[in-house]
Parts: C-alpha cells; structure tokens; sequence
C-alpha cells in the first residue's frame, strides 16, 4: 500500500500539483499486480496510440465515424497519430502552452474530439472535457476552478462556450473545430508537420480532470495522472471484456464522462481494435450501428438496454458478444428483458468519477442475479458499517474500495467524505454475501426512513419495473409528518396504459404481493419524462426537490 509520489514532473504549469489533496488525505494505492508495475515516465498517449504505429499496426481501423455524421470515414491509427501530433504542435507552438496547461474539451463524440484529447496528452497538458449538453452557466463554474486558458470547442457549440468565455477571465483562447474557416482550429493544422516528440511526463502527472456528472447537483473535478488512464485500460477490460485487435466498440456514454472515455476510446486503443464513434443515438439507432458496423462490444445505459429489448429483434446483432451496463445500477428486471430478447448477458459495472472507471463487475459466465459482481483484480471492496468496521456478510453497510486508482479532488474540502482511513467511500449502500458478490441497495444519501424501516428506493423501482405497464420510474423519500418520509413513485408509462387512481392501486398492490408490504410507494406520479444527467443517470436530488416541494 503506498501514498507516495514520485519527485519528478514534466508540468512547466505546476498548478494542478498544487492543487491536489494534501497525501495525507490520499486512499492507499495498490500497483502488486504485474500489469501495473508502470514506469515512473510515461505518457498516456505513448501507450495508446504512438505505440501501436511504432510496432507496424498503423494501418489498422481505429475510428469509424457514424455514418449519421455524414461522410461514414475510417481512420486509420497513423492516420489518428497524425492529427493528434498537428494538434499537439498547434498548442505548443502556435498557443505557447506548457506542460500541466488546462485545456477544456467540448464535442460530441467524433473523430476531432479523440484527437484533440490525444493531442492534449501529447503535449502535456492536462484534458477538461465537458458535456456537450451544459449551459454556460454550467461551464463557467469548470472553468474557474480548474483554471482553464484554453478552449479546444466543436463549432456546433459555439453560443454557450462564448458565453463561458465572456464571463471567464482565464479563458484566453477559443479554437473552433468541424469548422474549417478562417482562424479554425482546422486552419491552424494545414500549416502543421504532423511530426512531434511527446511530452515526457510522469507516471503521476495530472492527465485528466473529470468532473462528476452532478448527479447530486454539486459536481466535483477529480484528478487522474497518466497511470490511472493506462490502469483504467489494463483491469476491466482484460478480466471481463477479453478485448481483442478484432473487437469493434460502439455505445452511447460521451467521451468527456470517463466511462465513455474508456469504453469508446481507451479501451479499443489499448486492445488495438476500433470505435464507432456517434454523435447523436436513439435505441433505435444503436442497433442500427451495431448491425451496420459489425460491432462487437457495446457500451450503454440500464435505460437504452430496456428500450433496445423490445426492438432488438428487428436487428442483426449476431457480431455482439459483450454488452456493458455501467453509469447507475442495473435492475435485474432489466438484465433478463435483454437477455430474453437477444440471448447476451449484460455485464454490469459499478464505477466512479473518482476512481476513473470500473472497479466491481463480472464475467458472463459468472452472473449472480441482482448481484453487480465481485471486486474485479486490482481492487479490494469492502462492505463498512458507520464506525468503520467490516460488516458481517448479508449486512447492508458503506461500499469502501481501494486499488491502483483513487478520488483526488481539486480544491475541494469534501475529500475528507470520500477518503477515510485510506479507503474510497462510493457513496453506495451495498451488502456483500459470503463470496464476495455485492448486491447494490442505494445511494446511502437515498435510503428512505419510513416509520424506522430502512427503504432502498432502488428495490422498489427494480420492482415497478418488472410490471407491464411501467417504462421508467423513480424512487425517493418524500417527507411526512407522522411517517418521517414516505415512499413515493414517479413512473412513465408505455404505451397503451393509462394513468389514473386505478393504475395507481394496481401497481401499489403489485409491489405488496412482490416485496415486503412496508415498501410499497404511498404515492404515485405519472410523469412523461425523469430528470437525467447528461450521461443518462437519473437525477433523484431533483425528484426529491419535487417531492418535498409537493
């Protein structure tokens, strides 16, 4: 177990050194395992891309663009490098940027915005990438706290960026991309060699700064080196995916959200395979690609996997052989609709922002239902009771997790909630059994206290949803003076159902003969559409407001 730091960097631009946690207040990492023993130098983007033309596989597939984006091009990985490396030298020399520079990110995903972030890499700075969704008003507050002086922007988001820009004082410079005009990020490569030395930085110099998705409303800057990238690539994916050069990705998580930077970029880099990068998909539409393409490996929500069930028929999906779950839990209810309709079994995976990606999961061969899975290689879970201590098996407790990566926040002093006695604390309410399988029950901020029953909302709308009538729902605590706090529901429909106090009794009664009685929602809503983020997680802080507002 180890806290410590290596003394060397390459960042000219110390702030992000400067600004993480005191080490006192780092989880204990953990690098025994052979594929984690990294040098103490290392460029992410060495590993990644570089490499895979250095040793003759420039010519493999890397990216495909969708063709719903227009043109439906392949990259090749040389053809990938070259762009990188003209990004990387309109940085540093056309921009003046020194290594530990921030540099914020916004695009869809496509082939610009994976280049710009091998670019960023390259050169040393350090990747900001945003949701292509926020507001300006959203952006402003990502700005200011990581110090952003520069802006690597998709023309299509223009409006809001300018507006950030307005009300930034850091934000020196703005460089539009997929636009090709004058003054265009696209301008300034045509005059670029496409030849560049990278950057040599530290194994543990700031690479990334990910901001949590704000499922709470308070999203936070987490801070990854360079290792915790290739660590991110060299554990899941090697214990549950079996990746190979063969393999075709595609999926729906942007890649500004970690779990999308893995599964659409890092992952397939790392496995010299390729990624169908899309801008814009429906259900429908993911299908579609997987059919087009060929895909093999797919990366979604819980939500597109329920709404792709009942349509998955219409496809050819023969060329997918794993799917991965990840972004909030996923209802066992919706893991056998899937699997009903296509015959693949869904890897489910519990991450975070702040340890990157994936920690626990499972093969396909090894699925316990309603279980997320076991603490993959290279992680260590344990199940804390609220001193601490580990709880017996079969006890509901806090998740703690500790592994090669591990939550450093900037500038934030809710560290000292997430880190405790050397372990990360998820902020999940989990039991473990005898075999180490964790059984998810809810955000320990969601448990609902109903008449001094502990209430997991999540089990009741797994429940909800196995009824025909019910697309989505949401579960929270809404208060009651003589209860505490009540169970209320608030469902979207499908099709051909009709709301009323009728339906309402029918699925209250329905949760009564399914879990114990006491769980059941006193209160349902019918509602067309739940509050999600912009990577698809329901934002249960806002049905809560909604609740308590009545």
């Amino acid at each position: 177990m180890s806290r410590t730091r290596q003394s060397y960097s390459a960042h000219q631009d110390s702030f992000a050194r400067d600004h993480l946690p005191s080490p006192d207040q780092w989880p204990h990492f953990n690098f025994d395992r052979p594929e984690l023993r990294y040098p103490a130098r290392m460029n992410c983007a060495t590993e990644l891309l570089d490499r895979v033309v250095a040793e003759g596989d420039g010519d493999r597939a890397a990216i495909h663009a969708s063709i719903a984006e227009g043109e439906g091009a392949t990259a090749t990985y040389r053809q990938v490098l070259h762009r990188a490396n003209q990004i990387a030298q309109v940085l540093r020399d056309d921009l003046g940027l020194v290594p530990g520079t921030r540099v914020l990110l916004r695009a869809p995903n496509n082939p610009m915005m994976a280049a710009c972030w091998f670019g960023v890499m390259k050169a040393g700075c350090i990747a900001v990438a945003t949701m292509p969704l926020l507001r300006a008003k959203e952006l402003q507050p990502v700005i200011d706290l990581a110090k952003v002086q520069v802006a690597l922007c998709d023309v299509r988001l223009r409006e809001e960026m300018e507006k950030a820009q307005s009300a930034c004082p850091h934000l020196q410079t703005v460089l539009y991309f997929n636009d090709g005009g004058a003054g265009s990020l696209e301008a300034l490569l045509a005059a670029k060699s496409g030849q560049f030395k990278n950057v040599e930085t530290a194994a543990d110099d700031v690479a990334l700064i990910a901001f949590t998705s704000g499922t709470t409303g308070q999203p936070k800057g987490t801070m990854h080196f360079h290792r915790d990238v290739m660590a991110m690539c060299d554990l899941f994916p090697r214990s549950c995916l079996m990746s190979t050069a063969d393999d075709i990705f595609c999926g729906t998580p942007p890649l500004a959200f970690t779990f999308g930077l893995g599964g659409m970029l890092c992952f397939p880099f790392r496995a010299r395979a390729s990624t169908v990068l899309s801008e814009r998909l429906t259900p429908e539409s993911l299908l579609a690609t997987v059919e087009q393409f060929r895909a093999t490996v797919l990366f979604t929500a819980p939500t597109f996997f329920r709404m792709m069930a009942p349509l998955a028929a219409k496809y050819d999906l023969s060329s997918l052989r794993r799917c991965v779950s990840a972004g909030e839990a996923l209802p066992d209810a919706t893991r056998q609709l899937f699997k009903q309709a296509t015959g693949i079994e869904i890897i489910d995976g519990l991450g975070s922002t702040e340890m990157i990606h994936i920690f626990v999961s499972h093969r396909v061969d090894d699925v316990r239902p309603g279980a997320t899975g076991y603490a993959i290689p290279g992680y260590e879970v344990a199940v804390l009771d609220a001193q601490g201590k580990p709880c017996p098996p079969g006890t509901v407790g806090r998740l703690a997790v500790k592994g090669p990566t591990g939550c450093r926040y900037l500038s934030d002093p809710r560290q000292a909630d997430y880190v405790q006695n050397g372990w990360n604390l998820t902020g999940d309410a989990y039991r473990m059994d005898a075999d180490g399988y964790l059984y998810y029950q809810a955000r320990t901020d969601d448990m609902i206290i109903s008449a001094g029953y502990n209430i997991a909302g999540p089990e009741v709308e797994s429940t909800l949803l196995t009824h025909p009538a019910v697309s989505e729902c949401g579960v929270v605590g809404k208060p009651d003076s003589e209860r505490g706090q009540i169970v209320k529901a608030y469902v979207v429909l499908n099709a051909g159902h009709v709301a009323g106090p009728e339906l309402t009794k029918t699925l209250q009664e329905y949760v009564k003969a399914t879990v114990a009685p006491y769980k059941y929602p006193r209160e349902i809503e019918f509602v067309a559409s739940l509050p999600r983020t912009g990577t698809g997680k329901l934002q249960r802080f806002t049905l809560r407001e909604m609740a308590a507002a009545g």
